[in-house]
């Protein structure tokens, strides 16, 4: 899998390249984590989790734990219905893996400072520059799945999956009951 990482960032330079025009003044900068915060659901393909990852496991072994922990509240809550701020956001709203955060980070933008009350406001052609993209990384990762940032880093850290999706496999019948009640997508099934 490590061999698709260089087409990864190519897919995602490729977004940034063909949508600037259209994102010219936008609101967002660093410290700005509505998104982070509000949006719901940051939704990833394993591949993009695999490489988040290998982020988290060059962090210090205290971070990790923390992160651990982390994302293991979170789901709790994200299952209780809650929305929760991405275990990612630090105290200054800055992102800790901002070089590695994963296309739908990326995606979203604003033309204006977000507040619960006035939402982002997108440009539709970007959006949908966005939709062709996600089906483009779910095409890379073929043999992988897509959903939620901490369910698919779940799911990378059971041994008997992470070895499955590492030698390319393709079983889904392995997280089949996991995956339906965590909303987890196929990502084969979504180009036909």
């Amino acid at each position: 899998m490590e061999e698709k990482i260089p087409e990864l960032v190519r897919i995602y330079k490729g977004f940034e390249e063909n949508s600037r025009e259209l994102k010219q003044g936008l609101a967002c900068n660093k410290g700005c984590s509505f998104c982070c915060k509000e949006a719901g659901s940051i939704d990833i393909t394993t591949l993009e989790g695999l490489q988040i990852r290998k982020v988290m496991n060059e962090m210090p072994r205290a971070r990790q734990k923390t992160l651990t922990k982390a994302f293991r509240q979170e789901i709790k809550k994200r299952e209780a219905g809650a929305v929760v701020p991405c275990p990612f956001l630090m105290k200054n709203n800055a992102c800790m893996i901002y070089e590695a955060r994963p296309f739908s980070c990326r995606r979203i933008y604003s033309a204006h400072v977000c507040t619960r009350k006035n939402p982002p406001a997108v440009n539709r052609r970007v959006m949908d520059m966005a939709d062709d993209t996600i089906k483009e990384l779910q095409k890379l990762d073929h043999t992988g799945y897509s959903g939620h940032l901490s369910y698919i880093l779940y799911m990378l850290s059971v041994p008997a999956f992470m070895e499955t999706y590492e030698k390319g496999d393709f079983k889904p019948e392995e997280i089949m009951e996991f995956g339906k009640s965590h909303k987890i997508v196929i990502n084969k099934m979504m180009g036909q």
